[in-house]
């Protein structure tokens, strides 16, 4: 895992975490609406963008890693974390790792129940779709359903092209077997809970799973939104709802 950061070190630490086929440029819009305010460390998932080279093992050592960074770049407690989907698995399983690690988080798209099938067929999945990466009329269809704006197209194809079979893979099981542990209850931040209207219902019952089970929560069911449509679309509507909420 590499981190990112802005120059301002000494300002509140915000780290957001990027979604599954991205990597840290997919968050500079949010990052360029932030850094006046916060030191921001964005995180390049194992296995994505220029950390390509190194295998995507799991969520659970994804969190290791960056409870890690953390603890020896952070003096082990940051303001707020915050991910996308698989990123917002990490940011949860971190939470669990460690009940003090963070001051607020915000938590987009987590799928935090398991998928059935996941295990039977990721694997033959992939086998089978895999070549399909390299194509560029199928990244576009991919790129459509996570929102990546044209303007970052080339470099969400470039990246998407050098990613393993088997960080695919890997990333498939991690995220459709992740399951919520009960250590989450132990978490001291304050944590905003965001599922759009539009995605699938597991994402929606794991979003109303997370606030039955963290202690102090808002949770928010987003109208007409879709998986990742508030941080990729619309980064101001992210950045003013995520102020508010730490304002509160």
């Amino acid at each position: 895992m590499l981190f990112k950061e802005t120059k301002k070190t000494k300002l509140p630490t915000i780290i957001i975490l990027h979604g599954g086929g991205l990597s840290c440029w997919a968050l500079t819009g949010i990052v360029e609406l932030l850094h006046s305010d916060y030191h921001i460390v964005t995180p390049i998932i194992d296995g994505y963008g220029e950390d390509y080279a190194h295998d995507f093992m799991s969520i659970e050592d994804s969190a290791k890693k960056l409870t890690a960074y953390i603890e020896e770049q952070c003096n082990g407690r940051v303001y707020a974390l915050c991910g996308l989907s698989i990123g917002a698995q990490i940011v949860v399983e971190a939470l669990t790792q460690n009940a003090d690690i963070a001051e607020f988080a915000v938590l987009e798209s987590a799928l935090v129940l398991p998928v059935r099938g996941t295990k039977v067929l990721t694997v033959p999945t992939f086998k089978v779709f895999y070549g399909f990466i390299k194509m560029k009329w199928f990244a576009r269809l991919q790129a459509k359903t996570l929102y990546v704006p044209e303007a970052m197209f080339e470099q969400y194809f470039n990246d998407s092209i050098r990613i393993s079979k088997q960080s695919l893979i890997n990333t498939a099981l991690s995220n459709g077997t992740y399951t919520l542990k009960n250590d989450i209850e132990k978490t001291n931040a304050k944590v905003l809970i965001l599922a759009g209207e539009k995605e699938i219902n597991l994402i929606k019952k794991s979003a109303k799973l997370l606030s039955t089970k963290i202690p102090n929560n808002e949770l928010s069911i987003m109208e007409k939104m879709g998986h990742g449509e508030l941080s990729m679309a619309l980064p101001v509507e992210y950045v003013r709802r995520i102020k508010e909420f730490f304002a509160k």
